[in-house]
């Protein structure tokens, strides 16, 4: 009876070994997959991409500059370390500034806080579980078109399909446009919306900035709206205006998001140790002389030299070739995030030409967002609304090709958002609708006033 008992204890102790060496061995592969899936936390795997950035515990701090101390110390600070991403520059007293914090720079920050006594808020703990949201809320490429939407993020592939589908369903009104490859050789794509060849142009950019989702994902809202409403006014804009749209002019860096690092902004021209330059501070127009930066680590490098990059060149060439020909007369970028409807100039606190007139229908778009939605936008020069700038995109169109309705959008979220620019894919229809009805405002506000004769 003894023996009989003693093996089974035998046994059992050898079942419990079994059964630990291959929850042990489950464990290490799981953990050695880590690097070839990415998976949420409920172990849904998104994309089986490698070498993905984390942001696990990273902080996101909102600081008041109070004093001429305070934006001294966060100059430095920017200078010094890379473990601080700041969104913005410490430029001057009362200014508020949002900074992601890395892991092991935290306590190294709140030290520093507490000594100069800078008043702060922490808007988030741990960074990486918004982007894990983020991700899990992409539909993988390959997703049948039919399921195509404003509640999911796409892959640039996705977009592409789904805007080739749109050529060949509507043969006579829509266009599909490659004005030329990327840098990494990805083409850049859009579409022309157009009934009337004498009718003028508006021509719409987003996705410049890589990380800024929802620009791309208004871009497709807007050209489905065109196509596909019924409303009276929507047909109009249709009907009298020709559409040159282009989702994402930053096709590398918008890939990257997806595939390896979800806060990446530039492009991906390679630099020696250092990739990417930041598109929106590329264009001939006042290049490199403020709000930008020459060193190729920055988020905001201007690059080597004026109109250096690939990218800038297409789109250069692009409205070079058609803002005649096709008569474009308003130049709109979409970006996120702070709410804001901002025109020209950046690098200037001189005014142009037409600023009243820029002025009142930035205004009449933030109320007609305020009414539709209940956020507040506001709006005014990129200098005086969100920060000195240059080289950019539309102080470019308007100051070169004398485009006289030009407008940059900041989507959600708030200045002092916890998301920055990883929004809730909850968060796209409302924005996205922000924007039309934006843009709707804007363009009708124009005509009245004549820009479109």
């Amino acid at each position: 009876m003894r023996g009989d008992n003693e093996k089974q204890w035998n046994i059992f102790r050898l079942l419990t070994r079994t059964i630990f060496i291959l929850l042990l061995a489950m464990s290490e592969l799981k953990s050695s997959a880590e690097g070839a899936a990415y998976c949420t936390k409920d172990d849904r795997c998104v994309e089986p991409f490698k070498n993905l950035a984390r942001y696990d515990h990273y902080r996101i701090y909102n600081v008041e500059l109070a004093t001429e101390e305070h934006v001294e110390l966060f100059k430095k600070l920017e200078e010094q370390s890379d473990s601080l991403t700041f969104i913005g520059h410490a430029r001057e007293v009362g200014q508020k500034l949002s900074i992601l914090v890395a892991a092991h720079k935290v306590a190294d920050l709140a030290d520093l806080l507490e000594h100069y006594q800078v008043k702060h808020r922490i808007l988030t703990y741990n960074f990486q579980e918004k982007i894990d949201k983020n991700y899990a809320a992409v539909l993988p490429a390959g997703t049948d078109l039919s399921k195509f939407d404003w509640y999911h993020y796409f892959h640039l592939e996705t977009i592409y399909e789904w805007m080739e589908s749109l050529a060949k369903k509507y043969p006579n009104l829509v266009t599909l446009l490659d004005i030329g490859s990327s840098t990494q050789g990805v083409p850049i794509k859009g579409v022309k919306i157009s009934h009337n060849p004498a009718n003028k142009g508006i021509f719409i950019e987003s996705g410049i900035h890589a990380r800024e989702w929802i620009a791309p994902a208004a871009a497709t809202y807007l050209i489905n709206q065109l196509l596909t409403s019924n409303e009276d006014s929507i047909k109009n804009l249709v009907k009298n205006y020709n559409w040159f749209i282009f989702p994402s002019i930053n096709p590398d860096g918008y890939k990257y998001t997806f595939e390896h690092d979800r806060m990446w902004r530039k492009n991906r021209q390679l630099f020696g140790t250092a990739r990417g330059v930041d598109l929106n501070r590329n264009y001939p127009d006042h290049w490199n002389s403020t709000g930008s930066s020459s060193d190729p680590t920055r988020y905001d490098f201007a690059g080597p030299s004026a109109g250096s990059e690939i990218e800038t060149q297409r789109i250069m060439k692009f409205i070079e070739d058609n803002v005649q020909k096709e008569q474009i007369k308003a130049y709109l970028a979409l970006h996120s995030y702070s709410q804001m409807i901002m025109f020209p100039y950046g690098y200037t606190k001189d005014r142009v030409e037409n600023y009243d007139d820029l002025k009142e229908l930035g205004q009449q778009a933030t109320d007609a967002i305020k009414s539709l939605t209940g956020r507040d936008y506001v709006s005014g020069s990129i200098i005086e609304t969100i920060y000195p700038s240059s080289g950019g995109s539309m102080d470019w169109a308007y100051a070169e090709h004398k485009i006289p309705i030009a407008y940059t959008f900041e989507l959600r979220g708030p200045p002092d958002s916890q998301d920055m620019f990883i929004l809730p894919a909850e968060e796209i229809l409302p924005t996205s609708q922000e924007a039309f009805a934006a843009i709707k405002t804007i363009i009708e506000g124009a005509a009245a006033k004549g820009y479109f004769k």
